[in-house]
């Protein structure tokens, strides 16, 4: 799904003013019946994650640790079957996982000898049930499984898309009987930074690839949405960098991408929303 950033940012704003719930994101299904579900989906993601790296800070002061900590265990007090965490999230407008991870930091340091590393927090939010207390591993469990956004459920969610998704590609390329390099490949030959493929040039004939006019010669795919943010921080991150060494390729943004954003065609960088349909492999002898 291509949208002008006309149209990307009239759902941006409607998202303002909506909670991170599923619940929100039905309605804006409602509100956006023409765009599909994973794409809105994607939107929502990126816009929520925006908005929580703006008021991160404000989150993890010592003032406001300590208020939230003193809240939940007043909480809990009055009834550890509630859902306090969550509720204690959803009103401060932070992410359940993320207002999980700071309770069970200031639970832990007040139950241990010495700070808790990052490696036991993350295990103990993957498995509540290795909390030493029962009443918060629920709660923490009841903020992972509700959102939307962030959290190790997420993570898994995001990390399985992804792979299906290269796995997908793999396979329209092995359809068109196209030669390629994995990132698995290209890794094992020492290659430190690579797209997902790259196509391979046979010695003695030379086929690069034409997708409308344009050769490629890589191949990235994002399961995600393509918008200003994000494309700009993979065009720096990632997409020069496979210019610089492999010349000219193609993003894939499966879930869509901000029209406008498809500006490099003529620098070797071409967007597509989907696996295109008109490749053209181009050969000729060297000889």
């Amino acid at each position: 799904m291509i949208l002008t950033k006309a149209q990307y940012e009239e759902i941006a704003q409607c998202l303002v003013s909506v909670p991170p719930t599923r619940q929100s994101l039905r309605k804006l299904k409602q509100r956006f019946p023409s765009q599909s579900q994973a794409t809105l989906l994607s939107i929502f993601s990126q816009e929520y994650q925006k908005h929580i790296k703006r008021t991160h800070a404000k989150h993890h002061t010592p003032e406001a640790i300590e208020n939230y900590y003193q809240r939940y265990l007043n909480g809990v007090g009055r009834n550890g079957a509630a859902p306090v965490l969550l509720e204690l999230a959803n009103e401060v407008d932070y992410a359940p996982s993320l207002m999980a991870r700071i309770i069970l930091e200031r639970f832990l340091q007040g139950h241990e000898q010495t700070p808790p590393s990052k490696s036991v927090i993350n295990n103990m939010l993957r498995d509540p049930s290795q909390i030493p207390d029962g009443v918060l591993a629920n709660q923490v469990y009841q903020c992972i499984v509700n959102d939307c956004c962030y959290g190790p459920l997420v993570d898994c969610i995001k990390h399985a898309i992804g792979y299906e998704h290269e796995v997908l590609l793999r396979d329209l390329l092995l359809k068109k009987n196209l030669s390629f390099l994995d990132e698995d490949q290209l890794r094992a030959k020492g290659y430190d930074k690579t797209p997902d493929f790259i196509l391979q040039v046979p010695v003695v004939m030379l086929c690069p690839l034409a997708v409308e006019g344009h050769i490629i010669h890589w191949i990235e795919s994002k399961a995600s949405f393509g918008d200003e943010c994000s494309h700009h921080a993979y065009l720096h991150g990632q997409f020069w960098s496979y210019w610089n060494r492999f010349g000219p390729g193609l993003v894939i943004y499966w879930y869509g991408f901000i029209q406008e954003l498809d500006c490099n065609r003529e620098r070797g960088i071409l967007l597509k929303a989907s696996f295109p349909t008109d490749i053209v492999t181009l050969c000729h002898s060297t000889a």
